[in-house]
Parts: structure tokens; C-alpha cells; sequence
């Protein structure tokens, strides 16, 4: 899944059991390598291949991301005390200051770098974790009630605003909500098109450092929804994840494709790598996936917004792809991007009439979280996208520090790398 909302969706072909795709050959194969969806015994999938130094780059936990304000500074320097008090203790102590780490929640710019970057922190302990923190503050009862406080005012945010536009009488309309994706101006001018027809090398490269932040663990979120649902749901939903986690071979997990890329573009794959780089408008797109996936009550959201991603992925990716070769991007870099071109074509389908079908069938009363997860999704990306076409258009790099000052851009790079240029300010909620 590639996650852009600034071009019109596929219309794949009506799906069979399973999303019924070929599998596209691994990065080096020849030819002849493509096959149909991997199927039979364990001799047919890729677990014992070795990924090389790239992919084990991708792997490793990274180091606690530097703090922006109290929020995130009172997460920080609890994850790096030591580990959490024991369970069985009779008074454990609780966080320091959390009284008032909760005011300072409640008070706080819901999109803002604090609030954000502290939740982007809590949310890591359920993926990778960090590097030197103890595993066991994932579920330490004192950072989940601070956790708890910042997701009740995103989650407030995104509800007040994802009805703005469309008023709240549209809230349990959930074909109007997919069909408006379907729908895109003739003069639309959104970033793919942008790094397609006139983006430059250094902005392709921070657009890229950008969504590593998800890409380099790109549909771990939407796993969480999984054993909360059923039945049909469940089934495709799940057949949509087998893809996005490469078929059974573990050098096309999508995640993986994407740390090739990086490396391509003379990048860190390292997981977690730019995300002192990235500002609070690409830090509230991942937080609001592992909002949705971590709460059962939030299930629908989370399809919701898995749906309009992939409805709108296809013709983006054909887009990136053409901007990739534009710039003389080599085979590695573009793999990524060919493989959502198809892949999710038919996911769109799949998540449309099996996922949100069978979950609406059987929970009707669920639509509006659909909505919600459709809508917040249009929300939040338009927010990135604006982002990054005014600090282009203006000359200044979108991130929060420069490539240059973030990684050694390495050989080959253009002298035109945006990273040169000086770092955005931190954007208003």
C-alpha cells in the first residue's frame, strides 16, 4: 500500500477469492521469475532467503527519536530510565508529573511536533521498539494513561474535522465517501504529479525519507484489525495483507522493496531513520493508522481508511514510477512503485466489496467509523501535501532538518538536493 491522495483511483478487476494477482519477480530475477500467487508447500516461500546488508540495515530497532516539547521529552526520558516498575509491586511509582503531562495534552496542539512525535514514540513500543529500551514499557499503566490523554484530543481533532467539509449528515454514507475518491480534477496538481513532471532529485529524495517512516514498516498497521474481524472481512482483509507482506517470499515484502529504493536513492533504509526528520504533518499520518489498529472500538476506522488508501494508490504509483525514470532512477527504485500499480488495483476492489462489504453486513452500525477512517485519511494527507508543495514552491526543504544534515547523501547525488536548503518551520495545527 502507498498512501497519496492527490490522484484518481483504479478500477481493477472485480475479485475472486483472494486478490488472485501474479507475484512480481524479486529485484535481479529474470524474466521468467514472475509466477501466480505463491500457494503449496513451505519449499515455495522465501523465509530462509538472505536479504543482504540493505535489508538488515531495515531491520534494526532504532534510537529514541530527540524530543520536541514536555510531551515528548517526558516519554523520552522515561523510555530511557531503565525498565518500568514491576507489575507486582505494591505501590509502583507512576510517571513524574503525570497530572500535569495530561493538562499539557489536553492544551496542546493536537497536530502539533509535541504531541505528535511523543504519540509517534508511545505508538514504536508495539512495533519495533527502540534500541537500549526495555521492551516492557509497552505496557506500563502510567505511559498508556498519558498515551491515552494525547489520542483522545487527535482523535478528537480528526472527528471535528474530517466532518468539516462534508458536514455531519454525511457521516454514515459510505459509497459517497468512495466514490469522491474516485473523482479527481483535470488540473489537479498534487505532489505526484509535481515529482513527475518538475520535482527535482533532492525533492524526490526527501519525499522518499518522508514516507520511510511508514513504508519501512508499511502494513504492520492495519494487521491489528485482524482478529477483530470476521468471517468474510477477515478472510480478504487478510488475503490483502499476504501481498502487502510479500506473498510468502521475503524479498518482496513491500517493506523491504522499500528499503531497496532508499538505498537507490542514496538514502538510509535503516529503520526509523528520518523520523527526527520529519515534521508533524507526516508523523500524524502514521499515528492515526496505529490509533485506528490498536483499538478494537476503532476497527472500522482503520478499514475505512485502509479502503481509501488503496482506492487511491494505482495511478500515483504509475506517477512516482514516471518521475523515478525522469530522473534517471535505477531499476531497484522503481520496483516499489511498479509493484502497487497492479497490486493495488485489485486490493481497491477487494477492500471496497469483501472487506468493508462483509464488515458492514455483519455490523452495520459501523459506517460511520468507515467514514471516519476514510475522511480523516483525506484530511491528513492533504495536510502533507500542502506541506510540501508550499516549502518546494518557497525554495525550503520540508523537513525538519536537511538530508544533508540527516544522512551522507553519498556519490552520485544531484547538486540540486533540496536538503541544502534551510529546514521547514514547524507546521500549525
Amino acid at each position: 500500500m502507498t498512501v497519496h491522495q492527490d490522484r484518481p483511483p483504479s478500477r481493477g478487476p472485480e475479485p475472486g477469492p483472494g486478490t488472485g494477482r501474479g507475484t512480481a519477480p524479486a529485484p535481479g530475477a529474470g524474466p521468467d521469475a514472475a509466477s501466480g500467487p505463491v500457494r503449496g508447500s513451505a519449499s515455495g516461500f522465501g523465509f530462509g532467503s538472505s536479504l543482504g546488508p540493505v535489508r538488515a540495515r531495515a531491520d534494526r530497532a532504532p534510537a529514541l527519536p530527540a524530543p520536541h516539547g514536555p510531551l515528548s521529552r517526558a516519554v523520552a526520558g522515561l523510555l530511557a530510565s531503565g525498565p518500568p516498575p514491576g507489575p507486582l509491586r505494591d505501590d509502583p511509582p507512576g510517571v513524574p508529573g503525570l497530572a500535569g503531562l495530561v493538562a499539557e495534552a489536553r492544551s496542546c496542539d493536537p497536530y502539533g511536533e509535541d504531541l505528535q512525535l511523543a504519540l509517534h514514540t508511545c505508538y514504536e513500543l508495539h512495533y519495533q521498539g527502540f534500541a537500549g529500551v526495555d521492551p516492557d514499557w509497552e505496557w506500563d499503566p502510567g505511559l498508556l494513561r498519558l498515551r491515552g490523554a494525547m489520542e483522545a484530543v487527535f482523535l478528537a481533532a480528526l472527528r471535528r474535522d474530517a466532518w468539516r467539509a462534508a458536514g455531519p449528515e454525511a457521516a454514515g454514507d459510505v459509497q459517497e465517501a468512495l466514490e469522491e475518491l474516485l473523482v479527481e480534477p483535470v488540473d489537479a496538481r498534487g505532489v505526484s504529479h509535481h515529482l513527475r513532471d518538475e520535482g527535482t532529485w533532492g525533492q524526490m529524495r526527501e519525499y522518499a525519507a518522508l514516507r520511510s517512516v511508514y513504508h519501512l514498516k508499511e502494513a504492520d498497521p492495519h494487521a491489528w484489525v485482524i482478529p477483530r474481524l470476521r468471517g468474510r472481512a477477515k478472510a480478504a482483509l487478510a488475503a490483502v495483507e499476504n501481498d502487502e507482506f510479500g506473498g510468502g517470499r521475503a524479498e518482496m515484502t513491500h517493506q523491504g522493496l522499500y528499503a531497496d529504493l532508499l538505498d537507490e536513492l542514496g538514502l538510509d533504509p535503516s529503520y526509523g531513520a528520518y523520523v527526527d526528520a520529519a515534521p508533524a504533518v507526516m508523523l500524524a499520518t502514521v499515528n492515526m493508522m496505529s490509533l485506528f489498529g490498536l483499538h478494537r472500538s476503532l476497527r472500522a476506522a482503520l478499514v475505512g481508511h485502509f479502503a481509501a488508501a488503496e482506492i487511491t494508490t494505482a495511478p500515483s504509483a504509475r506517477r512516482m514510477a514516471r518521475a523515478l525514470e525522469r530522473l534517471g532512477a535505477g531499476p531497484r527504485a522503481l520496483l516499489f512503485h511498479t509493484e502497487h500499480i497492479e497490486a493495488d488495483a485489485v486490493h481497491e476492489q477487494v477492500l471496497r466489496h469483501e472487506v468493508i462489504g462483509g464488515l458492514l453486513e455483519a455490523e452495520p452500525g459501523l459506517a460511520g467509523d468507515v467514514v471516519l477512517g476514510v475522511r480523516a485519511t483525506g484530511l491528513l494527507e492533504g495536510r502533507l501535501g500542502d506541506h510540501l508543495l508550499g516549502c518546494w514552491r518557497a525554495g525550503r526543504s520540508a523537513l525538519r532538518r536537511p538530508l544533508a544534515d540527516a544522512v551522507d547523501a553519498g556519490p552520485g547525488i544531484g547538486a540540486d538536493v533540496v536538503g541544502d536548503a534551510p529546514a521547514a518551520a514547524p507546521v500549525a495545527g
